[in-house]
């Protein structure tokens, strides 16, 4: 990978995760920046977790036919916990 694309996609990533923690009870916690939505912390949760069985534990997203939607908020944590 060349330094361009690697410096893309590491600029891309900081301005969607903000800050994140993991505890050892399969959960992680995390906040985002602004513009980011709940298709990227679906996906987001799926990859940290490594299962699509998960559940945020607030109502901020939720997976609908044809996709994960909400309305996340920009410097809010959120926590999502594999099941």
């Amino acid at each position: 990978m060349t330094f361009k694309k690697l410096f893309i996609l590491s600029a891309f990533f900081f301005t969607n995760v903000v800050s994140q923690m993991c505890n050892p009870n399969g959960c992680i916690t995390f906040s985002v920046g602004s513009g980011t939505g709940c298709a990227w912390m679906c996906e987001y949760c799926a990859n940290q977790l490594g299962t699509n069985n998960y559940y945020f534990t607030t109502p901020v997203c939720a997976y609908q036919t044809g996709g994960c939607i909400g309305n996340p908020i920009a410097g809010v944590s959120y926590t999502c916990c594999s099941v």
